[in-house]
């Protein structure tokens, strides 16, 4: 099943914790990393452990520190137990920092008794460095199903400025959807959208996004949630469209016929595999 929305709250923030994970997200990512001040950062790894106990309505991920800092050895430690769907991993620049947090995670499970290799690891990609190895991260041979961009810290790496159409980040975000694809992995989800009053803003880029590939998208506010499902789910008209295609080319291929014309549209494979996949996301298949 495709995650469409993946939706950030502080671990230290009880309140926002607990509204997350009722919200209609299709998961919550609880965050060890920005959000949580280094004061704060040893005590909150309880908090989001213990929170992966309560009822939710999707699945459940924590963002650890990066690799690089002193706080991610402990957070993974902390953090691989049992309710916890996946872990999020920032900065990710190289395969081999994604392998060894895949090796401590399976040491830790299998000492644990849960299923080695069960808990998701979502690399995300925001540097230079990141997507210059894009394709060995996204082939690294890890538990990693799929991968994740973040404009933010890659556009102060590059000394970009971050534009309300992000034209600036289309190479970036070709590339780790074509890595995706090239490794066999699933689509990447999309960067977080940072001016909350710009409403329409992030609507486009969740549209942008999904045109470009992307699965789905990372949100920083609830209102956000609803709009990123939409833009990664087929419009009414969209899935009528692709179960006219699949009705009318079954049809034809049961004739012998390999290709045929729809209201004046070519239609061959590779327009009903595209059907299919709208179908497809949209429950219909």
């Amino acid at each position: 099943m495709a995650l469409r929305s993946f939706l950030f709250a502080p671990g230290n923030h009880a309140r926002r914790v607990e509204k997350a994970l009722t919200l209609p997200a299709d998961a919550v990512i609880l965050d060890l990393e920005d959000a949580v001040a280094v004061s704060e950062k040893p005590a909150t790894r309880e908090l989001v452990v213990a929170a992966a106990a309560q009822p939710r309505h999707g699945s459940l991920y924590i963002r650890v520190n990066a690799h690089s800092t002193e706080w991610c050895y402990a957070d993974l430690v902390a953090v691989v137990r049992p309710g916890v769907d996946g872990l999020i991993l920032p900065k990710i620049e190289t395969p081999d920092q994604l392998r060894a947090a895949d090796w401590v995670m399976s040491n830790l499970e299998a000492e644990r008794g849960l299923p080695v290799g069960g808990i998701d690891l979502v690399p995300i990609i925001e540097t230079a460095q990141g997507i210059g190895n894009i394709a060995a991260i996204a082939g690294s041979g890890s538990r990693t199903k799929r991968m994740a961009f973040g404009a933010g810290d890659y556009t102060l790496d590059l000394g970009m400025v971050w534009s309300r159409d992000e034209l600036e980040l289309l190479p970036a975000r070709a590339a780790v959807v074509n890595a995706s694809r090239a490794a066999g992995i699933e689509p990447p989800f999309d960067t977080v959208w940072a001016d909350l009053r710009d409403t329409e803003g992030f609507a486009l880029s969740a549209k942008r996004a999904a045109d470009l590939g992307f699965q789905g998208k990372m949100c920083i506010h609830p209102d956000q949630v609803a709009v990123t499902n939409a833009a990664f789910s087929p419009s009414p008209e969209q899935l009528a469209w692709a179960l006219r295609v699949i009705g009318a080319f079954e049809e034809a291929e049961a004739k012998g016929l390999a290709s045929i014309q729809l209201d004046g549209q070519f239609i061959d494979y590779p327009i009903v595999q595209r059907a299919r996949q709208v179908a497809a996301r949209g429950g219909a298949l």
